[in-house]
């Protein structure tokens, strides 16, 4: 989370790539990264335009998006870069019909509200004392993003105070239902996808974790455990072997030829006894997105059957 947003001279992907290109109909496009400054141009003919990026969206693990300014307006690039072919795509959200002009080529005026829940998720401290000022912002998702303002609680830390323990919040306290809302500030709630219109979106929202974690049958029954900390730690990079995931699994369900108990109410399966994660939270990969992404939505997938939306 500590890289949800770089400046763009500090991107893996463009550094890698200091010129790259891409054609749109009648438009054509260059990203440009250099030693000063990444350049996003686009022309028609001899018509042209362009703009300096400053800020960088996404690790990187899957993709990033940019944010440039225009006299005083913030603009998301209509382009983004995606790591799995190692180039540049229409950007998720964006229409893939040809743009009329190329103030629209170039990129999307944002909405003061959408701009700010986006600096609230990529990076920390854009907004204080509600005044949205971007450019003192640090960069990606710090301590202080999740836990509040610490330097009180730093302070007390040091000089022995226990007490300082209690001048910070610590989101492992909050219930199951609160958790999941906790994290899906960022990752969208079931009620984030349900009010933006984007149930029916189909594939496009296996993107929204916590929102398809609570369409589990467990989660639907009340289990306390099904959270989004009970397989991820928000302090250590995402742990990518599947296998690894098994030990949650197991803190529910239990092993094969074990009958369930009150405790441990989960059936075993009948079909496997590790990489669970691969049968009940398969991947997808939404049309245009280039990546494939676990989908949070543990059942048992039977073949053949349609993306439940």
């Amino acid at each position: 989370m500590s890289q949800a947003s770089v400046s763009p001279l500090g991107s893996e992907g463009l550094g890698e790539h200091g010129h790259l290109q891409y054609h749109l109909g009648p438009y054509s496009y260059e990203l440009l990264t250099g030693a000063e400054s990444s350049t996003l141009m686009v022309s028609k003919g001899q018509e042209s335009l362009s703009a300096d990026l400053q800020w960088a969206f996404g690790i990187g693990h899957m993709g990033q998006t940019y944010i440039y300014m225009q006299k005083d307006d913030l603009y998301e690039s209509h382009l983004s870069f995606y790591t799995g072919p190692q180039a540049l795509d229409i950007t998720p959200g964006h229409e893939h019909s040809v743009p009329a002009n190329l103030d629209e080529a170039l990129g999307r005026k944002m909405e003061p509200s959408e701009i700010k829940r986006c600096f609230g998720c990529h990076t920390t401290a854009s907004t204080i004392k509600e005044q949205f000022e971007p450019e003192h912002a640090a960069w990606g998702v710090t301590c202080e993003a999740c836990h509040g303002p610490g330097a009180d609680h730093a302070a007390a830390m040091k000089a022995g105070d226990q007490k300082g323990k209690e001048l910070i919040f610590n989101p492992a306290r909050l219930d199951p239902v609160a958790s999941v809302d906790f994290c899906g500030a960022c990752h969208r709630t079931w009620q984030d996808v349900v009010g933006n219109g984007l149930i029916g979106a189909g594939m496009l929202n296996v993107r929204f974790a916590p929102y398809r974690l609570e369409n589990s049958r467990c989660w639907k029954q009340q289990d306390p455990r099904i959270t989004c900390v009970a397989c991820h730690d928000p302090h250590k990079p995402l742990v990518q072997e599947v296998a690894t995931y098994d030990v949650a699994c197991l803190k529910c369900h239990v092993q094969r030829g074990a009958k369930p108990t009150q405790a441990m109410p989960g059936k075993a399966c009948p079909v496997a006894t590790s990489e669970c994660v691969t049968c009940h939270m398969p991947k997808y990969q939404p049309p245009t997105l280039h990546s494939s992404f676990t989908d949070h939505w543990i059942r048992v997938v039977k073949p053949g059957k349609d993306y439940p939306d």
